[in-house]
């Protein structure tokens, strides 16, 4: 029972968000992280460096301490200075950086997730390392309301195009998850499904 438990969410990535949960962030994700996802994604764009990389030491412990795979969003060098290996980037970010510092994230990453809503973008972010993508709007989403969502068969065009894993985002749920990975991803992200939980 405990395996098909682990099972049921080694496709998805969560996203976090501490202001859609109720109580205890540290709690929530011990929570989370116990169900064992594919990795999750500490977001938290709102924080300055200093409070981000405590709250980063934090849920790497927690990631560690269950063998989930933790990815820092944006922050290169706090991502380094705390040895974890995986980090999240977006289009802008990537784009923003120095020849020679995409250049060396291969060597100072060992994964590479990168935020992509259109060909384009999944086409840079594989030319720049990526090792997975994160792909968006599927499903029209509580977080982007009123943005419609690119459906399944975008979905369908960039997984044939994309040599590396593609994990879809927005409004994805339980329910939604297989019709996603139907149509080629390897999985999706939630945010508030795990962050209200």
């Amino acid at each position: 029972m405990i395996i098909s438990m682990y099972k049921e969410y080694e496709h998805t990535i969560v996203i976090t968000n501490r202001a859609l949960v109720q109580g205890d962030f540290f709690e929530q994700m011990q929570k989370v992280i116990c169900l064992h996802p594919h990795a999750v994604i500490l977001r938290e764009k709102d924080l300055v460096d200093e409070e981000y990389k405590m709250l980063a030491e934090k849920v790497l412990d927690m990631c560690r301490e269950e063998d989930v795979n933790c990815f820092l969003h944006s922050r290169i060098s706090i991502a380094k200075s705390l040895g974890c290996g995986r980090i999240h980037l977006s289009i802008p970010v990537l784009e923003s950086m120095k020849e020679e510092e995409r250049r060396n994230l291969r060597k100072d990453f060992q994964e590479i997730s990168v935020s992509c809503h259109s060909m384009e973008d999944m086409k840079a972010a594989v030319k720049n390392g990526a090792t997975h993508i994160i792909l968006g709007t599927i499903f029209e989403t509580e977080c982007k309301k009123g943005l419609r969502g690119k459906g399944l068969e975008f979905v369908r065009e960039i997984c044939k195009a994309c040599p590396v894993p593609v994990y879809a985002i927005g409004g994805i749920n339980m329910e939604r998850l297989p019709h996603v990975m139907d149509a080629g991803a390897a999985g999706g992200c939630r945010m508030s499904g795990f962050m209200k939980m």
